[in-house]
């Protein structure tokens, strides 16, 4: 073999060999997440008693959410960043959207598929914790979701340019908001009458976003409203983050609406329908302090 030869077989066996290392370093994960109502997994069509302070039946028609910068704790006590899987469907960049309606019986505002993971890779080594953010980053947050890649692309979890995408959507029939919707209803940002239909619709996003006009992306928002979760016990082989829907809807009454206010809570930083939710989701809210209670582990 002469030295041209024998570089290039030693070039090869060298990207080998680094493709064998990065290949033991990496660690697949798949972090799983369920929809519940209390001790109930949430299912399109079902209704649920005992919610709020009324006590109230109610019957959810959407239950969908962005996460972002997911991280897992070391047993040193560091974060370490998920990279996602690009599957160009249901995780973009930090980004990953859980959804758990899937369109039939009163769930029209939704599509067919579900998701109920959170799929990527750390490096090799053993993990005890579990951090997250409950929403869109504001870099992604803010432009056309029409042509937004999957999935920053769904208009029904989309606002407009200025106040961003809909971090989580849960729209709720109630024993006092009874729902009037249709397949494909999506009340346009602002339309109190239309979003009435919704019954009691809980809608967190980004508030006080200053911008020239709603087709215009603003330079900060002076509400955020993406809380971060953290567990300090997480096992990723085994243990499931629960939703529950019944837990951030504590202290609130779903059977009736501030006077002037649009449905339920749409995140407006003067709608008392609000308070306690948003607390609920770990926000301060009119000043009070916060504790979340939305997420929690099921080992």
């Amino acid at each position: 073999m002469n030295k041209s030869g024998i570089a290039l077989a030693t070039f090869v066996a060298m990207a080998l060999l680094t493709q064998t290392a990065v290949a033991q370093q990496d660690r697949k994960v798949s972090i799983r997440f369920a929809a519940v109502i209390g001790d109930q997994p949430f299912t399109c069509g079902n209704s649920y008693e005992g919610i709020g302070t009324t006590a109230s039946k109610v019957t959810p028609s959407d239950f969908r959410f962005y996460v972002s910068g997911v991280e897992l704790i070391d047993a040193a006590g560091k974060a370490v960043p998920v990279k996602l899987d690009q599957d160009e469907r249901w995780q973009h960049r930090d980004v990953a959207l859980l959804d758990f309606e899937n369109r039939t019986g009163p769930c029209l505002t939704g599509t067919q598929e579900t998701r109920d993971i959170v799929a990527g890779t750390v490096p090799a080594g053993t993990y005890r914790g579990l951090r997250f953010t409950l929403g869109v980053p504001f870099e992604l947050n803010h432009a056309d979701a029409t042509i937004a890649p999957s999935p920053l692309n769904l208009t029904s979890l989309f606002w407009n340019w200025q106040a961003g995408y809909k971090f989580l959507r849960v729209d709720l029939s109630t024993k006092g908001r009874p729902q009037d919707i249709k397949p494909g209803d999506m009340p346009r940002f602002g339309d109190r009458a239309a979003s009435n239909r919704l019954g009691f619709a809980i809608h967190l996003g980004s508030t006080m976003c200053a911008a020239e006009g709603t087709n215009k992306a603003p330079a900060n928002c002076g509400n955020p409203n993406r809380p971060t979760i953290e567990f300090s016990s997480f096992d990723p082989e085994k243990d499931v983050v629960l939703a529950d829907l019944k837990s951030v809807l504590e202290g609130v009454d779903v059977d009736t609406n501030q006077a002037e206010s649009p449905a339920g809570c749409m995140s407006t930083p003067t709608d008392g329908d609000c308070n306690p939710l948003l607390r609920n989701f770990g926000l301060v809210f009119a000043g009070q302090p916060a504790q979340q209670k939305f997420f929690r582990v099921k080992k």
